[in-house]
């Protein structure tokens, strides 16, 4: 992980902050907009997106969208179609073929969200093109992240998307040009930043190590607010051995059942964690889908990785580092607010009182999860 000098990155939360920023973006380009996402619905948020990049392509910008074959299969071909002859190019990264298969590279998603506008702005976090109110039983808006960033740090951002594009156009047999575009990478803060991605090949492990790093360092607090966690052991060692040296370890979790496989897997470490002293919450409020974390009120990050196999070890994912003790405490006092707030705490009685048929239940599910990733050839929750 390389940390540059010299940036700005501007915290964003939810879609109420995060689409009103990438529009403005969107609407100032001159050139080129790359836009990656996990999932496009076409709600009233996906509609507005493709109108701002349509007035974009009407300018004569590039206007790239690379959307997952998983993520966004249920997309309207007519969407597609139309937004395509509005001058906007859209892409399926594995397209998915057959939804019998199980295949390692079937769950080898695009599941960052990052978004490059001119080489010169660059949006990274958790939200996918779709409305905050876009969810299950329509429940309050759920509650997620992304950052706004300027600076050195947009030079690796747009060189992986621009990777990341030819690859894709190059895996559906066709070729669609990028501008030939040198990226703004011209200090406009005081920000020490990193762009951490997970791919696989050369990044494989790059941000589970980012993770690892700054809690091996953490000497005071670790806060992680996570939708899907369900660590490895490497990763599990790690926060129990930061919480045996006297630092506070706090996790944040997802509440409301979504998926109940892995809802259910998650549920059976509970033991393990609270019982080495790591104290629990679970947002009730809405859906969360935050992948952020504070460590030791100066580390933070933002980005699209989960916690869980399918995120460190299989899917593309793009996550943003930053050391800097303003941006870190904006992001710890939104988290508090949540905790204090939005969320109720798990005592460690409490889950010893839970039924036995629902603990059971629990480690059914957890050793389903790792029956799949033994499928995918990953047979061990490192």
């Amino acid at each position: 992980m390389i940390f540059s000098h010299g940036n700005q990155v501007t915290l964003l939360r939810n879609g109420t902050e995060f689409f009103p920023a990438l529009e403005r973006a969107i609407d100032e380009a001159k050139y080129e907009i790359q836009l990656e996402t996990y999932i496009y619905e076409a709600d009233v948020m996906g509609e507005r997106i493709r109108d701002a990049l349509a007035r974009a392509a009407k300018r004569g910008v590039i206007c790239c969208v690379l959307m997952d074959g998983f993520g966004s299969r249920s997309l309207p071909r007519d969407f597609i179609h139309e937004t395509q002859a509005m001058g906007v190019r859209m892409l399926y990264f594995r397209p998915e073929l057959s939804s019998l298969a199980l295949k390692r590279e079937r769950l080898r998603r695009l599941h960052r969200k990052l978004a490059i506008v001119d080489g010169r702005i660059a949006f990274v976090g958790g939200i996918n093109i779709i409305d905050d109110m876009n969810a299950p039983g329509h429940t309050p808006p759920r509650i997620d992240y992304a950052v706004r960033a300027q600076g050195p740090i947009v030079g690796a951002m747009h060189a992986s998307a621009t990777r990341m594009w030819r690859r894709a156009t190059w895996a559906a047999l066709q070729q669609v040009s990028l501008a030939k575009l040198q990226p703004d990478i011209t200090p406009v803060g005081h920000m020490r930043a990193a762009f951490v991605k997970r791919d696989n090949a050369l990044n494989r492990r790059a941000i589970e190590g980012a993770y690892l790093d700054a809690i091996h360092r953490a000497r005071n607090e670790i806060i992680i607010a996570n939708a899907y966690f369900l660590p490895g052991r490497r990763f599990r060692h790690a926060l129990l051995a930061a919480a045996r040296r006297g630092v506070r370890v706090v996790l944040l979790l997802q509440a409301r059942v979504e998926y109940l496989l892995f809802d259910y897997a998650a549920r059976a470490l509970y033991g393990q964690l609270l019982g080495g002293g790591i104290e629990i919450y679970e947002y009730h409020t809405s859906f969360m889908h935050s992948k952020v974390a504070v460590i030791d009120s100066h580390w933070a990050t933002v980005g699209s990785s989960n916690i869980d196999p399918f995120s460190l070890w299989l899917s593309n994912e793009a996550n943003i580092v930053v050391d800097d003790e303003g941006f870190a405490r904006e992001l710890r006092e939104d988290l508090q607010r949540s905790l204090d707030n939005s969320s109720r705490r798990v005592h460690r009685s409490d889950w010893k009182k839970t039924p036995l048929t629902r603990r059971i239940s629990a480690w059914l599910a957890y050793g389903c999860v790792r029956f799949l990733l033994g499928v995918a050839g990953y047979s061990k929750m490192r």
